[in-house]
């Protein structure tokens, strides 16, 4: 009887512990975007058919010196709410080996 014991406790004190994991693993998904800082820049062109705009900016967060020059964005529907000339604050990240545009509003 005392060897099914060790056993059987075991697995209730981790069946019991399985929900508090899970809640805990939960509160802080995979997908919860990093805070990524913003640079400035002007929108000079936009390529709805190859999914990029052009933007003139400062220097990035990730040392790149101020410049103009073509990213790709994460959300195409963004390139509607965008108008050459506009001044914007962005933020980029690499994604497959390019700059891309991961968030957007226009600079106050």
């Amino acid at each position: 009887m005392k060897a099914l014991f060790a056993p059987v406790l075991l697995t209730l004190l981790c069946a019991a512990a399985l929900p508090v994991v899970a809640q805990n693993h939960a509160a802080t998904p995979a997908s919860a975007p990093a805070k990524v800082p913003m640079a400035d820049g002007t929108v000079r062109k936009i390529d709805k058919v190859n999914q990029r705009v052009t933007l003139t900016h400062g220097p990035l967060p990730n040392g790149m010196p101020g410049m103009t020059m073509a990213f790709r964005v994460k959300d195409p529907a963004w390139l509607d709410r965008m108008k050459e000339g506009q001044k914007i604050r962005f933020a980029t990240e690499e994604i497959k080996g390019e700059l891309t545009v991961v968030r957007f509003e226009p600079a106050a």
